[in-house]
């Protein structure tokens, strides 16, 4: 408020709270309009006043605030009464009145308008869109709320109580192995809700955009068997090969922001490769993609994130930590250069998250070579489930993800 130094900072909140409680009055007019013309309690007036009022009694005392809300509160119970005799029963006028009574206190307790203002936003969104949020709710189902549950565990509850003491065997703390597992699953959990909740039924090249996000492999595989259950032909299977190599597209850009997450150094040097090839990809994937066919894509319902597959996870990057180290102390750069590229034909992220947070005796140079060799090598596996899966009805995906992948292999060669 350094700009309005001359105007007392108490005018300054009070014009604000006015402001926003006159506009989320408008606001739910103009929602009950579309929604629900009959008639409601309170305007944009009465919303204007409210606030005004909350504003004004909490800064002459907490008491009197209080009991203000507890008048409003009592009016607001008994318009409720007469109104549920109608069978008009909705308490959203009364959520809605609570918040903006709020403005008042909450502006003086945060000395800023931040928190007032999220909560306008946040009424403004919530009310806009009522029917989108409401057809989500009615997809989502009891799993749904338990993965939540299962990312909170990892997120909020588990990783804040691993000490970050490195052990010393391997150089790393629980604190960050645990966080890696947290990162990989916030971009498959991101992924996966984006493509059932935002983008579901978009195609399958949205598909295979999503689904890339999470797992290249697992997205060709579906993809792939969806070739072969519909018998797939003409410009559907050209959708669906496109939606197969856009998928490994995005692994090459999610290895990316994860270096760069993880090892700044690192992703600096993959940068080129790994955009390069991206490029690529998505070059092909637009020359297949001939015609935008209107067809439902194969989602796969099961969720990414589970506590088995997160300590699974957590195992494995631990696992491939020692035997890089071992690796590289016994049989140097030829030998991680090896492994990069056997790992390759597995999951690849645990062996990438290892090589980008461990301390070997190895050059960047070393490290950047191994991830894009591995990605290399991942691209080869992915082109042979393309034909087995779809039995060859999707040779041409599985061509170009081979000749993707050696080309990968080949540049990983020259680092």
């Amino acid at each position: 408020m350094n700009t309005l130094s001359f105007i007392p900072q108490d005018l300054v909140y009070f014009f604000i709270v006015v402001a926003l409680s006159f506009l989320v009055g408008l606001e739910l007019k103009a929602y009950r309009l579309h929604k629900e013309p009959k008639p409601h309690l309170g305007s944009a007036r009465t919303y204007t006043f409210i606030g005004i009022i909350g504003f004004v009694f909490y800064k002459i005392s907490l008491n009197l605030y209080i009991t203000g809300f507890i008048t409003l509160s009592v009016l607001y119970a008994i318009h409720y009464y007469f109104k549920n005799e109608e069978q008009r029963t909705s308490i959203l006028s009364f959520l809605i009145m609570a918040i903006v009574y709020s403005f008042g206190a909450l502006i003086n307790i945060y000395q800023n308008i931040w928190m007032p203002a999220l909560l306008f936003v946040l009424i403004v969104f919530i009310l806009n869109y009522k029917s989108y949020l409401g057809r989500a709710l009615n997809e989502i189902n009891e799993k749904e709320f338990e993965t939540l549950g299962k990312f909170v565990l990892l997120s909020a509850v588990i990783l804040p109580i691993l000490p970050n003491t490195p052990i010393k065997t391997i150089g790393i703390s629980p604190f960050k192995i645990w966080l890696v597992v947290v990162v990989i699953s916030a971009i498959s959990y991101g992924s996966y809700l984006a493509q059932k909740f935002i983008f579901k039924n978009k195609g399958y090249l949205l598909t295979g955009i999503f689904g890339g996000l999470y797992s290249s492999t697992a997205t060709t595989v579906v993809l792939s068997k969806k070739a072969l259950s519909i018998n797939a032909s003409g410009n559907i299977l050209s959708i669906i090969n496109s939606a197969i190599i856009i998928a490994t597209s995005m692994m090459y850009l999610r290895l990316l922001v994860i270096a760069f997450i993880f090892n700044s150094e690192v992703a600096r040097k993959i940068l080129i490769p790994m955009v390069l090839f991206a490029l690529i990809g998505v070059i092909i994937s637009f020359f297949l993609y001939k015609k935008n066919v209107a067809a439902d894509a194969p989602i796969d319902d099961r969720n990414p994130l589970e506590l088995g597959t997160a300590f699974v996870f957590a195992f494995l990057f631990v696992a491939m930590m020692v035997i890089t180290h071992y690796v590289t102390s016994h049989f140097g750069n030829v030998g991680l250069k090896i492994l990069s590229f056997i790992i390759g034909f597995t999951d690849i992220d645990p062996f990438v998250l290892s090589l980008l947070t461990g301390k070997f005796h190895i050059t960047l140079n070393d490290i950047a070579s191994a991830i894009v060799i591995a990605a290399g090598s991942n691209d080869i596996l992915k082109a042979i489930y393309a034909l087995v899966f779809s039995k060859k009805i999707a040779k041409t995906s599985a061509f170009w993800l081979f000749v993707l992948g050696v080309l990968t292999i080949i540049y990983g060669l020259l680092f």
